[in-house]
């Protein structure tokens, strides 16, 4: 039953990001974010992001045991599925997917009941929109150097400090913030038993957002806490607790940056493999070339790999392994061989591959930025490293 799940939602997403693609073209990134939203939302998508519990998706069987109870958490097999369909399609329906769940499993795991049933529904609805907000100036792969500080004040909590690097910044309805309720910046206890999770709405008073762009599409920008309140019933989990909130939400999404990356990868081989098909030089088509042939079958294998070791990962997540080695393989490769596949998809297509507005070139862009966001390629060589090592 649950491979038939996943056929049928793979279906599906390949349909509305065939149907979506144009639709999206030419946009501003806050009117083509919140449109990727309204498109997923109606195609009933957005619910594959939260429990089933909470108004999400029924998994079907996808979850074989561990962690919270099957209609009490995501499947990564759904999420690797539906981010692989809608990369193939847009970098901005992927995003505006992927956003729903990782702003808002830090409530699906660590809210009260009661903040669970009020924020799920409107998640899995497209109504409300959701960011993850953990990453500082001095904080990005090291946690432990989160400086953002909530202050318990009675019954509320006083927050201050900023967030840089946050998607949804400015159009997110509700902030999953990391901040510090003990202890100083830096300390070697890396954050544990130091940092605290809290779900902030977006019309807090005192919150506002700095909006930026980067090189790919992206609704991005840093959001600023300048003595905002929030009541204790806001807070997601144990104070001291949030270290281990935001990295089980990260253990749970990661894999499915990878299967992003294979996403636009797959995209970008057809794209080449079209080009050199239709493109003459010298009396012949470019795919006459044994250079160019080699060139073809290697990024094919590359991603065949890639996809693999994803498929790998999400099957050991699903299951309730722990999963390291499985999850950091398919991070570092499938987001390393995208970014190569991507540069030789430009190169075939020659000057018009750095055209802006080409489908190449745009691939090129969206790819780059999977290599550094949750857990850079350096960083899964760590961890692969000391699981292997030590």
């Amino acid at each position: 039953m649950s491979e038939r799940t996943l056929d049928e939602l793979a279906a599906l997403c390949r349909e509305v990001g065939r149907t979506a693609e144009p639709l999206l073209e030419g946009l501003d990134e806050t009117s083509a974010a919140k449109k990727a939203l309204a498109i997923l939302a109606e195609a009933r998508l957005a619910r594959w992001t939260v429990p089933h519990a909470y108004g999400g998706a029924a998994l079907d069987g996808l979850l074989a045991g561990g962690g919270l109870a099957n209609d009490r958490d995501v499947s990564v097999r759904a999420l690797c599925t539906a981010r692989a369909e809608l990369a193939y399609r847009s970098g901005m329906l992927d995003v505006m997917f992927v956003m729903q769940g990782l702003g808002s499993y830090p409530v699906a795991r660590a809210g009260s009941e009661a903040l669970k049933r009020e924020l799920l529904p409107r998640v899995a609805s497209g109504e409300a929109i959701a960011a993850f907000a953990l990453t500082e100036e001095d904080a990005g792969s090291d946690l432990g150097g989160v400086a953002t500080r909530a202050e318990k004040r009675g019954s509320s909590w006083r927050l201050d400090g900023a967030k840089t690097f946050i998607s949804n910044a400015g159009i997110a309805s509700f902030y999953t913030v990391l901040a510090r309720t003990a202890g100083a910046p830096g300390e070697r206890d890396g954050g544990k038993g130091s940092l605290t999770m809290f779900c902030v709405p977006a019309d807090a008073r005192g919150l506002s957002t700095q909006r930026f762009e980067v090189i790919g599409p992206h609704p991005i920008g840093s959001v600023l806490f300048d003595g905002v309140e929030v009541d204790d019933g806001q807070r997601l989990g144990e104070v001291g607790g949030g270290l281990d909130v935001a990295l089980g939400t990260l253990a749970r999404f990661r894999t499915s940056v990878a299967a992003a990356a294979n996403g636009f990868a797959r995209r970008a081989l057809d794209e080449s493999l079209a080009r050199l098909k239709a493109r003459k030089q010298f009396g012949k088509p470019l795919a006459a070339n044994q250079g160019l042939r080699f060139d073809v079958a290697e990024m094919d294998a590359r991603l065949r790999a890639a996809e693999l070791l994803v498929t790998e990962a999400a099957n050991a997540v699903d299951r309730g392994e722990r999963a390291v080695k499985e999850v950091a393989r398919a991070k570092l490769v499938a987001t390393e061989t995208a970014s190569w596949i991507c540069d030789r998809a430009v190169q075939h297509f020659g000057g018009l591959g750095v055209k802006k507005g080409s489908v190449v070139e745009r691939l090129f862009r969206d790819t780059r930025a999977l290599r550094i966001y949750e857990g850079t390629s350096e960083i899964q060589k760590l961890i692969l490293a000391r699981e292997l090592v030590d």
